[in-house]
């Protein structure tokens, strides 16, 4: 009888968030992962920083201008830690679906002031918080607000489908990251991504669906890209950017383009318009066998001999404290700077995650 593999029903949620509000934009999220539970879907993606919010503002106001840094004190105060409510409050939502659900925040280190992570969550269906991803490289202006992250948060993690993965708007297209997940047999691949683009570059919903076709045909695996979209309050917000501005966030081109690939880089669903909804597919993963077989990238269609990509999964400590393991000492430095010790391989070992097993090549199993 041989080996079964399984259709998952997968949906990617195009919405706004309640902007620069954290506890509404949860609220909001949990009713959408609820929805989309109760319509079948096992697997569940959500837009980038949809809780509390995208800085798009720097796309239409002074960086350093006193509306834009107001902002920015917004979005620290509205980030979500990590644990925290919100990340329990989701957990819950999972649960209740019965969903994988990957969810885009910006993200602050407890008991810390102005550092944040453009990151995803990785929920399991039984709630359980199996690990985060926190982007590489800010992009324009976010770099204004994120700090990157580092090799502990990259990577597949597994689920009873097979190793699946995420990532955030622009690391979609480095080619180096591609592969790496590639090499890992990732199976279906959630891509977060904001309301819209700068005003200088082509509409958002080009990009998305150049990428998403792009990353199917490269790894074979299905894309799920969600999109955020405009409402009236971010609107309401950049009120004082001009008509320019308007003008652009009102336009049905700027924001939007939700979609899913297959791995044959055809599209499966959507491209959605810019209004908000859930976006729903059947991915029947033997598809990736029958592309697989006539283009393996991380096997037999590549050659190691020439080709190899190399993987720091370790991230670097800024602050040690010789004699951390003396409870007195400990109330003396920062929560954040006592970071928890790494495996050799750089696996993430901090106590907030579940640990997300490797999904390499060499342990990546089949489901049968």
């Amino acid at each position: 009888m041989g080996d079964t593999y399984a259709v998952v029903k997968v949906a990617a949620v195009q919405a706004a968030s309640v902007f620069l509000d954290r506890e509404g934009s949860t609220e909001k999220a949990c009713r959408l992962i609820r929805e989309a539970g109760r319509n079948g879907a096992q697997l569940i993606g959500f837009p980038e920083g949809f809780i509390p919010a995208h800085p798009i503002w720097y796309h239409h106001l002074p960086a350093t201008g006193a509306l834009a840094n107001r902002l920015a004190a917004e979005l620290f105060k509205n980030s979500v830690e990590v644990p925290g409510p919100e990340v329990a409050a989701l957990s819950a939502a999972a649960r209740e679906a019965g969903a994988y659900v990957v969810m885009g925040v910006c993200e602050k280190i407890p008991n810390t002031l102005g550092t944040m992570f453009n990151s995803q969550l990785y929920f399991a269906p039984d709630g359980n918080l199996i690990g985060k991803h926190q982007k590489i490289m800010p992009t324009v202006g976010e770099r204004l607000v994120h700090t990157g992250g580092f090799g502990d948060t990259f990577g597949a993690f597994q689920t009873e489908f097979g190793p699946m993965s995420g990532l955030i708007c622009g690391e979609n297209s480095n080619p180096l990251a591609v592969f790496a997940l590639t090499a890992e047999n990732t199976r279906i691949h959630v891509m977060s991504w904001p309301n819209h683009f700068p005003t200088s570059g082509d509409p958002m919903r080009n990009r998305v669906s150049i990428d998403s076709q792009a990353f199917a045909q490269m790894s074979k695996a299905f894309v799920v890209s969600a999109c955020g979209t405009v409402d009236q309050s971010i609107i309401d917000v950049l009120k004082d950017a001009g008509p320019e501005a308007e003008k652009f966030l009102r336009s049905p081109d700027c924001s939007g383009g939700s979609v899913i690939v297959a791995p044959n880089s055809r599209i499966i669903a959507g491209p959605m318009g810019n209004e908000e909804g859930i976006l729903y597919a059947d991915c029947n993963l033997e598809l990736g066998i029958q592309m697989k077989l006539r283009h393996d990238f991380a096997g037999h269609y590549n050659r190691p001999d020439i080709f190899q990509l190399h993987i720091n999964r370790a991230a670097p400590q800024l602050y040690n404290i010789h004699g951390a393991d003396d409870p007195a000492r400990l109330g003396h430095a920062p929560a954040a700077m006592l970071t928890a010790p790494h495996h050799a391989n750089g696996a993430d070992e901090r106590p907030a995650l579940t640990h997300r097993p490797e999904a390499t090549a060499s342990n990546a199993k089949e489901t049968s």
